[in-house]
């Protein structure tokens, strides 16, 4: 019983091996076929597993309509369906690639990725509908539910997360990554978004730079701004070539252009602006290059008690209601300098200083002080005491040159008086001379007796 199971069972194979080889013989007598046929067609139905030209097809209709492309890999439901001379594509999914027909370098993973694609090559969809409109783009990069779905022609594109670039069509060199990063852009081109919803609301911006959750989430139109961290310029719209840095740096902008805000939520409708720290957070400041650096030509820096910075403009188109000091500035008279030393906490050195004590210059003339933002003296403003004293010097100096002027005419006139006294007594002495001269000489009498 044993050897005539084993003889059976021998039989059974030598059939199955005689069908399997008379199979292969037919394949290449097909192909061979096919290729010398006037209309040469795809193989119908697609043969499981192998196409010729290192062609790969798993599932219905996948690279049905290949003809002379080669490295084609399609697994899946009308995958590559019509595909024909495209090489070098890989799609993964219903529908992945389906409209491709003479592309390459393509790569569509996922339901309907790259499902338009026609003739644009070097493509990569990964996801649900990524890619899904691509006609005759190249070059883009979808990674996420309908990442890029709308786009059409816009080139070297990257998005990555879900909803990314969702309804671009034309823009280009756009690159997104995170959930719904430059979700509405259109048209719009060399914009950088990181970060869920940045640069979400972007139409036709262009240049932007944006990395942060929501960091110009609310940008439409506004170019070649810069957007480095949480909601960092959140609400500029149509403003232009602003920079904003730090979490909520510039949220409040909204449509001027030119301002850089560095840990400062900025002013609405701002522009040409630099705003660095935040009054009441940042409560010193130091800045290297400064200190010991000449700058011939330079101006003195002041600030107020906002924070801002600038210098003092001394020019008649600057000013109005001009008119002499006169006695406004004797007030100085009453001022009294001291020499002091700032607290250690201030000055750990003690260096001895020269000035004047705020609180006493205010009660002679309190706008020669300045006050800080809760109104309180703070400092004394030393300008316009030095414009004072200039002003009492000139003023002293006028009363000196009138009495030296005095002095000299009193010198003139008494010089002159001494020549006539000179003169007179020169006078007096010749008259003197004349009546000494016009004396009878004295005579001698005889006494007889």
């Amino acid at each position: 019983m044993k050897p005539n199971k084993m003889t059976t069972v021998q039989s059974g194979n030598s059939v199955n091996r005689s069908r399997w080889r008379r199979g292969f013989l037919l394949i290449p007598l097909l192909l061979g076929c096919f290729g010398l046929s006037p209309v040469a067609q795809a193989v119908l139905p697609a043969p499981d597993g192998g196409y010729p030209g290192s062609n790969t097809a798993e599932g219905e209709d996948a690279l049905l309509s290949l003809t002379l492309g080669f490295s084609n890999t399609a697994i899946g439901y009308h995958a590559l369906y019509s595909n024909t001379t495209g090489g070098n594509n890989t799609a993964l999914g219903f529908d992945a690639l389906l409209s491709n027909t003479t592309s390459s370098d393509n790569t569509a993973v996922g339901f309907d990725a790259l499902l338009s694609n026609t003739t644009g090559f070097g493509n990569t969809a990964n996801g649900y509908a990524a890619l899904q409109s691509n006609t005759t783009a190249d070059g883009n990069t979808a990674n996420g539910y309908i990442a890029l779905s709308s786009n059409t022609t816009g080139i070297g594109n990257t998005a990555t997360g879900y909803q990314t670039l969702i309804v671009n069509t034309t823009g280009d060199r756009n690159t997104a990554n995170g959930i719904d990063a430059l979700f509405s852009n259109t048209t719009g081109s060399f914009n950088t978004a990181t970060g869920g919803s940045t640069l979400a609301s972007n139409t036709t911006g262009g240049s932007n730079t944006a990395n942060g959750a929501n960091a110009l989430i609310n940008n439409t139109t506004g170019n070649s701004n810069t957007a480095n961290g949480l909601y960092s310029l959140q609400n500029n719209t149509t403003g232009s070539n602003n920079i904003a840095l730090g979490s909520f740096a510039g949220t409040n902008l909204t449509i001027g252009d030119n301002n850089i805000d560095v840990g400062n939520a900025g002013v609405s409708a701002e522009a040409n602006t630099i705003r660095i720290g935040t009054a009441g957070t940042q409560t010193n400041a130091y800045m290297s290059g400064i200190y010991q650096t000449t700058v011939a030509r330079g101006l003195a820096v002041v600030i107020d008690s906002t924070g801002h910075l600038g210098t003092k403009g001394s020019s008649e188109r600057f000013k109005d209601a001009i008119k002499p000091m006169d006695e406004a500035s004797e007030a100085i008279h009453a001022l009294k300098p001291v020499t002091f030393h700032y607290k250690k906490d201030l000055d750990p050195e003690g260096i001895p200083q020269f000035g004047l004590v705020a609180e006493e210059v205010a009660k002679v003339n309190p706008d020669l002080v300045a006050r800080d933002d809760q109104g309180k003296i703070y400092t004394v403003r030393y300008d316009a005491v030095n414009a004072m004293l200039l002003n009492e010097f000139l003023k002293e100096h006028r009363t000196v040159q009138e009495l030296k002027s005095n002095a000299a005419k009193q010198e003139a006139t008494i010089a002159k008086q001494q020549t006539q006294i000179e003169a007179l007594i020169s006078g007096l002495q010749k008259v003197s001379d004349q009546l000494e001269l016009s004396k009878p000489a004295p005579r001698t009498v005889k006494n007889n007796q």
